[in-house]
């Protein structure tokens, strides 16, 4: 089963030093990962104030900056691995620092046929960066649309996803799965804590992302605004940290 760490912490509450231990350590753990053939990827984020916001209403594109939802603890980085199970992903979420001062949550990743295959992993051309876009809507409302509506849109954002693979930009992509299925995992005074359900409890969430390259943000805002779901959600776009060069 393929699942999706969301880490989110308060970025005031990391020094320079902390942060890079963090990473360091966090990096140890997908080395092991690696090696048992779990990892897929993983990175932190670019803070939230280089982040932009897409969204289309009445056909017009409209762009903020900063991420979707301005809160105290914020989506700083990510995982994608292949694990067994739920406890297995517990288990390894409990081991990563970032758990200590702030959360992570644990989603698994819905499978789709028609997306291109995944290129996570591989070298990215020269001067390209890579950006994580982050797809928020409304579950309820999504619920409550028709079923040719849902087909429609989901046929829309397969052919985003394979229009930008022929573009040689694409890495990966992926619907989550409800947050109804969603854990989060904290440890506070050497105790792990465990509970259901996301980490925010808002009425638009985080439903899939997809990872890209670009030439810059103008690139990957432009990539974001053609995704189906902006006209009735949003897509936060956020570069993602080379690890190389860190």
């Amino acid at each position: 089963m393929r699942y999706m760490f969301l880490i989110y912490s308060p970025e005031t509450s990391w020094t320079q030093a902390e942060w890079v231990e963090c990473v360091q350590k966090s990096s140890q753990v997908c080395d092991e990962l690696a090696a048992q053939g779990k990892f897929l990827d993983a990175s932190p984020l670019h803070p939230v104030a280089t982040a932009s916001t897409v969204r289309v209403r009445h056909g017009e594109s409209q762009v903020t900056a900063g991420p979707f939802a301005e809160t105290v603890e914020q989506l700083g980085g990510y995982y994608i691995l292949e694990l067994e199970d739920l406890d297995e992903a517990i288990g390894i979420a409990t081991r990563l620092p970032p758990v200590h001062k702030g959360t992570v949550e644990i989603r698994p990743v819905l499978a789709i046929d028609g997306l291109p295959n995944s290129k996570l992993g591989s070298e990215s051309p020269q001067g390209l960066k890579r950006y994580l876009l982050i797809c928020y809507d409304d579950e309820s409302l999504w619920q409550q649309v028709d079923e040719v509506t849902q087909q429609c849109t989901l046929r829309d954002a397969i052919a985003l996803a394979n229009r930008i693979d022929q573009q040689g930009r694409f890495l990966s992509a992926a619907p989550l799965h409800a947050t109804t299925i969603a854990t989060c995992v904290r440890v506070r005074g050497g105790q792990r804590l465990i509970s259901d359900g996301p980490f925010a409890e808002t009425n638009e969430v985080l439903g899939g992302y997809y990872m890209i390259l670009a030439n810059d943000s103008e690139e990957a805002l432009a990539i974001a605004s053609q995704h189906p779901g902006v006209t009735f959600g949003a897509v936060e776009v956020r570069q993602v940290f080379d690890m190389a060069e860190m």
